[in-house]
């Protein structure tokens, strides 16, 4: 049984950084791609950030957040500097190409 549990956000002030994680059991890492999502209330899901043949990321993470991956531990990783009001949202990491496994997310509340 596949599980993935995101841990590490919380309530930031803006300017600030958080490191979210995301550690996977019954899955192997290293055959998957890993994706960073986050939807905010009334908004569409939103990809943060993918890692698999490479890295991609989107606009709104572009320069400010990493992700990256120990799959030695099987986690996943999403640092996020200079937090905006506008990233507060449950972010969530899923695996797979398409996105088949998904965690239950992890809420980041940015204060400005």
């Amino acid at each position: 049984q596949v599980r993935l549990v995101e841990s590490g956000g919380g309530l930031v002030q803006a300017g600030g950084s958080l490191r979210l994680s995301c550690a996977g059991s019954g899955i192997i890492f290293t055959s998957n791609r890993l994706c960073w999502y986050r939807q905010a209330p009334g908004k569409e899901r939103e990809l943060v950030a993918l890692s698999g043949e490479g890295t991609y990321y989107g606009d709104s993470a572009q320069g400010r957040f990493t992700i990256s991956r120990d799959n030695a531990k099987n986690t996943l990783y999403l640092q996020m500097n200079s937090l905006k009001p506008e990233d507060t949202a449950m972010y969530y990491c899923a695996a797979g190409s398409p996105p088949t496994y998904w965690g239950q997310g992890t809420q980041v509340t940015v204060s400005s």
